[in-house]
């Protein structure tokens, strides 16, 4: 008799796959880490290498002694998590603080609740966000970049950190634009300090329309979070000019376009339909600029999108996907 596994019909088949999709983010991820490599150097090598290695070696370990499940390695999601990782940190970060984080990333954030397509968060923001309140040293500390072969690298503040910083001595935002010569170009295409996932947003945006070209993500997510930025900080722009940074400058700095085109739009931490999406990325973009203005910290994203990753169950009940058949 011949063994067939029958199940009702539709029957639907895609050629695409976890490893397949993985690779495709890792494309899209490669122009930003390229440029990070020529800008921030060999520290900037170090820290990539520990990420993926430590993300990879981890998720082996786990799945193999502790969970005793066959090995997962193979989808490429554990590398995925590592580059990500590595992109949300300083290029000074040492070596066992990198492991720390890959060790949150994926023995806390993703493993713990049974791997890929379970973990209810973002494993590398999860590592991110622990180590910034673990070791905020480390985490704030910034250089400015000085390539592979260049000289001794100078310490700086990230923009947003220079804005927030000087805005709190009683300056102005132009004042602070214009004595750090701040240009929009400048942070499209930038030499200014901050995380490797801050150093281009070009780049970035390079490998967000290649994820749209070959349909790995749809962009009512991004899309989203970048209306909400504009609408939010134009209005407190238009108000006070002098104390309120404008939506381009918003747009263009910190972690808002790595985020908003890598990290949100993770298929397993945001929600499955259209509507739920775009919530999902209102929420983002107006918990991230709230932070911005008036939190304790300069940025705000890696937070706004842990927080809507909560919300993720409830709006996947009460926004349902369409069903099969019916108009």
């Amino acid at each position: 008799m011949s063994k067939y596994l029958v199940s009702p019909s539709p029957h639907v088949h895609a050629p695409a796959s976890t490893k397949s999709l993985m690779i495709d983010v890792l494309l899209a991820l490669l122009p930003a880490v390229i440029v990070s490599v020529i800008f921030y150097g060999w520290g900037e090598l170090m820290v990539l290498a520990v990420s993926i290695a430590s993300c990879v070696l981890l998720e082996w370990a786990i799945t193999k002694w502790l969970l005793k499940k066959p090995c997962t390695i193979a989808d490429h999601s554990a590398i995925v998590t590592g580059v990500l990782l590595a992109m949300n940190l300083p290029a000074t970060t040492p070596w066992w603080v990198v492991l720390i984080g890959a060790i949150v990333a994926i023995g806390v954030a993703k493993m713990t609740f049974g791997g890929i397509g379970q973990n209810p968060f973002n494993p590398a923001l999860v590592g991110r966000v622990f180590l910034l309140l673990s070791f905020p040293t480390y985490m704030t500390h910034w250089e400015a970049p000085k390539g592979l072969w260049g000289l001794d690298a100078t310490t700086g503040a990230t923009p947003l950190g220079v804005i927030k910083e000087g805005l709190m001595q009683g300056s102005t935002v132009q004042d602070l634009m214009a004595e750090h010569g701040y240009s929009y170009s400048q942070m499209l295409f930038a030499n200014l300090g901050g995380s490797a996932g801050e150093i281009s947003a070009l780049a970035l945006l390079a490998g967000f329309v290649y994820l749209l070209c070959r349909r790995v993500i749809k962009p009512h997510i991004t899309f989203s979070i970048w209306g909400t930025v504009i609408v939010f900080s134009g209005i407190m722009w238009l108000i006070d000019p002098a104390q309120f940074t404008d939506p381009i400058f918003n747009l263009l700095t910190g972690g808002m376009i790595l985020g908003s085109c890598f990290m949100a739009t993770d298929y397993v931490t945001s929600p499955m339909s259209a509507k739920g999406g775009i919530i999902f990325g209102v929420g983002i973009g107006l918990i991230a600029m709230l932070i911005r203005y008036f939190g304790a910290y300069p940025e705000g994203v890696s937070f706004a999108i842990l927080i809507m990753n909560m919300t993720v169950p409830l709006l996947n009940k009460w926004f349902h996907q369409k069903k099969y058949g019916r108009a």
